[in-house]
């Protein structure tokens, strides 16, 4: 089984920053792509970041020059920084990561999400 648990978000005012994190844990054998996605209500989840086991990176461009995707895959955690926060940033953030991972019938490739973290920014 593999879990992925955010931590990070809150309330922060405009132009401020957070970082949210992901760790993932479980019968990992590697993690593939981990990445960053949004969510407001009554709207599709959307990307926001994503960055492979070969350090690309991938980010939405309304998020380009104010946020920073790394991740430590000693930890097997994934980061999101992001700054200059707007109002418009306010959502449900989801951690989710393309892994392989131990099955009962060897190893498998998984794609999973963690249970989301709420990020608001006030004006």
């Amino acid at each position: 089984q593999v879990q992925l648990v955010e931590s990070g978000g809150g309330l922060v005012q405009a132009g401020g920053s957070l970082r949210l994190s992901c760790a993932a844990s479980g019968s990992i054998v590697s993690i593939e792509t981990m990445g960053w996605y949004r969510q407001v209500v009554g709207k599709q989840r959307e990307l926001v970041a994503a960055t492979s086991d070969g350090g690309s990176t991938n980010y939405a461009d309304s998020v380009k020059g104010r946020g920073t995707i790394s991740r430590d895959n000693a930890k097997n955690t994934v980061y999101l920084q992001m700054n200059s926060l707007k109002p418009e940033d306010t959502a449900v953030y989801y951690c989710n990561a393309d892994l392989i991972t131990i099955t009962a019938k060897g190893p498998m490739r998984r794609n999973y999400w963690g249970q989301g973290t709420q990020v608001t920014v006030s004006s």
